[in-house]
């Protein structure tokens, strides 16, 4: 009895057939792995898949060290503890990043270009860059070591060289909207030297300050179509810069004191909330045998919400089906309900304290989500201690 054995080209499968699966995958992997298939498979997916929903964040990890594969970069999903690389040559250790937003991470370079990135599609957008804030007075490749002229508020001038700049002059950058979506975004920036605000709009050549907000410096959000920015007691700047070129500054000022060492605001299902986070010096012996810095960890996280009424903020005690992302990425919230296996009443947190912030004191990646119901802190599995402060992200190809 002959056997007839019957070969598919399965790149030739028909169009109709190819876009039909292709909607009908309900994950980024999925949809990732479908389009890297074939060209036919890819022609058949749009690079931009509006119908998926919104994914778990990943949490980006360290460049690859291998040798065939240098661009690589490894990002963990925590709800899974699954890995996922990405060829990413754009976020090299050579680069910081500054935020992550809407799915797009914010880098800045040493040239001093400051650019937006989205990991999924490597499509990239170029903000103004840093010899482009109002007190940088000038900026000249060629003087090694000085390029930078800065004014400090109190109208002194000093040189600051490439890296440093690079490493310690911004402390965070959000976007209001995804670039995919609206293409009239604004980047807004918290200044980590003389905290100062400032912002541009997408195509604009430089950055501009918010007057009366310095030392508004703690976290930022884009919330009812304006920035909230707070400062290290709780007190709220709200900015409106839709009128180009005259933003608009009111103050909520609260009269208690918040307590922490950190602080976020995250939009919750529009409720706004305040996070304050609490580091102690971690004294395990056998970790400082060989730290060479002090080592911060992270102990609880309180819960505020605004009340106008007050104003104040009010101390919640549960997030209830909430689940948030703490860190060096715009603040977020999510419903577990929306992800199988996901618990609620939990706060995902990186490690965002850099040497800049903290006088030295730098974290030992202190990576992992706390329970509000008990207090616990659960570290995440599989997460090797780097020299790069992780950052979570979105995947988000539209």
């Amino acid at each position: 009895m002959s056997t007839t054995i019957i070969t598919v080209d399965w790149s030739d499968l028909p169009l109709e057939l190819l876009q039909t699966i292709a909607r009908h995958l309900h994950t980024q992997t999925d949809y990732i792995k479908f389009r890297a298939v074939c060209s036919s498979w890819r022609a058949a997916a749009p690079l931009t898949p509006r119908h998926l929903p919104r994914e778990f964040p990943w949490l980006m990890l360290r460049p690859s060290r291998s040798v065939l594969f240098p661009h690589r970069r490894a990002f963990l999903n925590a709800l899974n503890n699954k890995l996922h690389l990405l060829t990413l040559p754009e976020a090299s250790s050579s680069r910081r990043r500054v935020g992550s937003s809407h799915g797009w991470l914010i880098l800045i370079d040493e040239s001093p270009a400051i650019f937006i990135i989205n990991p999924i599609t490597r499509a990239k957008i170029n903000l103004p860059p840093l010899s482009t804030f109002p007190n940088v007075l000038n900026f000249d490749f060629h003087s090694v070591g000085r390029e930078y002229t800065l004014r400090s508020p109190g109208a002194e001038v000093y040189n600051c060289n490439l890296r440093k700049m690079r490493d310690s002059f911004i402390k965070k950058v959000i976007l209001s909207h995804n670039p995919y979506n609206d293409s009239n975004f604004t980047a807004f920036a918290i200044l980590n030297w003389h905290e100062d605000l400032a912002y541009c709009e997408k195509g604009e050549n430089s950055w501009k300050f918010i007057d009366e907000t310095r030392s508004y410096c703690e976290d930022v959000i884009y919330f009812n179509d304006l920035f909230y920015a707070v400062n290290k007691f709780g007190s709220i700047a709200i900015c409106d810069v839709k009128n180009a070129g005259f933003p608009k500054v009111s103050f909520i000022k609260m009269l208690q004191r918040i307590g922490g060492d950190m602080q976020y605001l995250v939009d919750a299902m529009g409720e706004l909330l305040l996070i304050t986070r609490y580091l102690e010096l971690d004294t395990d012996p056998e970790r400082l045998e060989h730290q060479f810095d002090n080592v911060y960890k992270t102990v609880k996280f309180c819960v505020w919400r605004l009340d106008l009424t007050g104003p104040k903020w009010e101390r919640i005690m549960t997030l209830g089906d909430r689940v948030l992302f703490l860190g060096e990425n715009s603040s977020l919230a999510l419903l577990a309900t929306d992800y199988p296996g996901c618990k609620g009443n939990r706060i995902y947190f990186a490690d965002d304290y850099s040497e800049a912030n903290y006088d030295g004191i730098s974290g030992d990646h202190d990576v992992g989500f706390y329970n509000l119901e008990d207090g616990s802190i659960e570290p995440l599995p599989c997460y090797p201690r780097i020299s790069h402060w992780p950052i979570w992200i979105t995947p988000n190809p539209c």
